[in-house]
């Protein structure tokens, strides 16, 4: 099998199951490849946004402290294998088809039982334990999918810290369509005695539902003090952060980002302090300033401005449109746009107006897409707003479009699919 065959195979599965929600068709899928989750410790990470973020760093950290250390992103960006993390390198592409394999075998054998059919993700998470298990890591960042409680990372026993990123509304036709609903079932990591961190920023509504979790599983939740999380002077779209002492520069712009790295920080001492894993200030400094993930507010050319984010909901989309105002950069930026139909774009529209001169709408690469079309017909109540056929050709106006008119550059932003596409043309373009 070649790495293409392997992944087209693991896309050819389900996407969802037509069962009840629930962990079984996880717990039989890794059962039949030999339990690999039982010899992990695990950091698991669950919310609505940054849990991106908050994973590279936590798993930067962790590698400079010299533990080998997992991570799993979801979704990835640009290749698949971003998926898989050991110490930051991406997982082999003969490994990925060999491990592929035998995880469609274990598929198949639960097949000829007659049992259910294991999901996309279940496959994809099953086969990371199983390499992060293999290969002997230390400790494995997991960052959750969807939700927390039924989400296949959930099948690990042994979380050491549960980590809940800012809670929104998302994926609210799964989750619930109120705050303390989407809570409940993201706490569903919290397990009997591990430690919790929490965002210090979090919406009171989304609280009660973590705290009962923690309650219910006798343990406390460590909070970052947003009085102790400073933001340092620094160049336009530079992140200099000191939380409580540790002063880093973040290679991700942007005040929430800050709460992150406070999170990150506060899970590395938690696991020194709670399980002697041994993690000096240093390690945390070098973690913080080292951890990379693409489309996360992404600057990859400063003067003119080339500027790629997957932000895909109204929070997301208030983070990135907080941090270009903070930059003065109203108004003086053309967008490329592409967003889902699922998604509450009309708010997200509302949110990014002040940004730009002008924006170019698109229609990203996903069965669930809102039309370029579609979208400009929305937009157009917002700001100056134009339709383009293809994605390149959308990139290639909005840069000319900015030259012309001698504005600060270029912003895509609006959906993890369009952030896939455009990103090799803008790396590209960066190099001009």
């Amino acid at each position: 099998m070649t790495t293409q065959q392997a992944m087209e195979a693991l896309h050819a599965l389900p996407r969802l199951g037509s069962g009840k929600p629930g962990l079984e068709r996880m717990k039989n899928l890794l059962a039949h490849l030999g339990n690999p989750e039982e010899s992990l410790q695990c950091v698991h990470i669950a919310g609505t946004n940054g849990k991106g973020s908050l994973a590279a760093m936590t798993a930067a950290i962790l590698t400079a402290a010299g533990y080998k250390t997992g991570l799993t992103i979801s979704p990835y960006v640009v290749d698949f294998r971003e998926r898989f993390q050991i110490d930051g390198e991406m997982i082999p592409p003969r490994t990925l088809a060999s491990l592929t394999q035998k995880v469609l075998g274990a598929i198949e054998a639960i097949r000829q039982e007659g049992g259910e059919e294991p999901v996309q993700f279940e496959a994809v998470t099953a086969l990371a334990l199983l390499w992060f298990a293999r290969e002997k890591c230390d400790l494995v960042v997991l960052e959750t999918g969807l939700g927390g409680r039924y989400d296949a990372t959930n099948a690990v026993p042994h979380t050491l810290v549960a980590a809940i990123t800012k809670i929104g509304y998302d994926h609210m036709e799964l989750l619930g369509d109120t705050l303390d609903k989407i809570a409940a079932e993201k706490a569903g990591i919290i397990k009997e005695g591990c430690a919790v961190v929490c965002y210090p920023d979090q919406p009171a509504e989304a609280m009660g539902p973590i705290l009962t979790a923690a309650a219910e599983a006798h343990t406390s939740i460590i909070t970052p003090e947003l009085e102790d999380i400073r933001q340092l002077p620094g160049k336009t779209l530079e992140n200099r952060i000191d939380y409580g002492g540790y002063q880093a520069s973040l290679a991700f712009p942007g005040a929430h980002q800050a709460n992150h790295a406070a999170m990150a920080v506060e899970i590395a001492l938690a696991l020194w302090r709670e399980y002697g894993y041994e993690i000096s200030d240093d390690a945390i400094l070098q973690g913080l300033a080292a951890a990379r993930m693409p489309a996360r507010i992404e600057v990859l050319r400063r003067h003119p401005l080339l500027l790629l984010d997957g932000c895909h909901n109204p929070d997301g989309t208030r983070a990135l449109a907080e941090t270009l105002q903070k930059a003065k950069y109203e108004e003086n930026l053309v967008g490329v746009l592409g967003m889902l139909a699922d998604k509450d774009y009309q708010k997200m529209l509302e949110i990014l107006a002040p940004c730009f001169a002008k924006v170019y709408t698109v229609t990203p690469n996903c069965p669930r897409a809102l039309s370029g079309e579609d979208l400009q017909k929305a937009a157009r109540f917002h700001m100056d707003a134009e339709a383009a056929a293809t994605v390149p050709e959308a990139l290639r106006a909005a840069v000319r479009y900015a030259e012309d008119h001698n504005l600060a550059g270029v912003v895509v932003c609006g959906s993890l699919y369009l952030a896939a596409e455009a990103r090799p043309w803008l790396l590209k373009e960066a190099e001009k």
